[in-house]
């Protein structure tokens, strides 16, 4: 890279692939993709969601196509990285952003809940990685944990383990894959998304909570976390990698 330039924060001309880009901080990185200029297939599990996220693509000028993905189906992400190859040329990003969440305290939650967080929310970022780390030649992976990883939450246990994996996947990755792809992550804190659920509705008794411990008084937008996303998938992070971004507002903490 020539030094006396100045990289651009932008994913313009890039070709991206999101999954679990469907709903929540995922559509909104890949909606923020197509905005800025990028060519984006963003997938998840069922059909329907896929191909109404895949015709709002098209309307802001993405080269796209629709396909299904599931990250428990190494079959299924191997499919998904042949068509989006075939789709978009060539893949510079990569955002595993799909995920779920079971709510039981340590003493209640079943094997098949902490296997399921587990196999979708960290085994699913392994096996994108693997598969598209193989294909992509420059490039940028970025994966969405969260800041529960290192948080003491009750009745998260699975939901923290995976993603405190995922921060560790993270760095390892980046070091394997080092220097033509990087590897980073984003952790955000409260987002008012579909999976948070009404908790993180205005006047709940939760809401005030997180309200007052966090500097910025509010929850995030899945379009805030879409910036930061822009930024390490575009030249601008070319020096960036093994990193967990914290998108937070500042949250406080310290009492669990």
């Amino acid at each position: 890279m020539d030094s006396d330039s100045t990289p651009a924060v932008s994913v313009d001309g890039k070709s991206a692939v999101v999954i679990g880009g469907t709903s929540g901080i995922g559509r909104a990185i890949a909606l923020a993709f197509a905005e800025d200029g990028a060519d984006v297939v963003a997938t998840s599990r069922t059909e329907e969601s896929v191909e109404q996220v895949t015709e709002e693509l098209r309307e802001r000028g993405a080269t796209t196509t629709a396909v299904t993905c599931d990250v428990t189906d190494r079959e299924s992400v191997e499919e998904l990285c042949a068509v989006a190859e075939e789709t978009l040329g060539s893949i510079d990003v990569l955002v595993n952003s799909a995920g779920v969440n079971a709510e039981a305290s340590i003493t209640e939650m079943t094997e098949e809940e902490w296997a399921q967080d587990i196999e979708v929310d960290l085994t699913g970022v392994f096996r994108a990685c693997q598969v598209f780390g193989r294909v992509m030649g420059e490039g940028s992976i970025v994966n969405i944990s969260s800041m529960s990883a290192g948080q003491a939450r009750e009745e998260r246990a699975s939901y923290v383990a995976a993603k405190s994996g995922v921060d560790g996947l993270t760095r390892a990755a980046s070091a394997d894959l080092a220097p033509e792809i990087r590897v980073n992550a984003i952790a955000p804190g409260f987002v008012k998304t579909e999976m948070a659920g009404p908790k993180l509705d205005d006047g709940t008794e939760f809401r005030e909570t997180v309200d007052e411990r966090t500097p910025m008084e509010r929850v995030a937008t899945p379009d805030e976390i879409a910036g930061t996303a822009i930024y390490l998938a575009s030249d601008a992070a070319s020096f960036t990698t093994g990193e967990v971004v914290v998108v937070d507002g500042g949250y406080d903490n310290s009492a669990q």
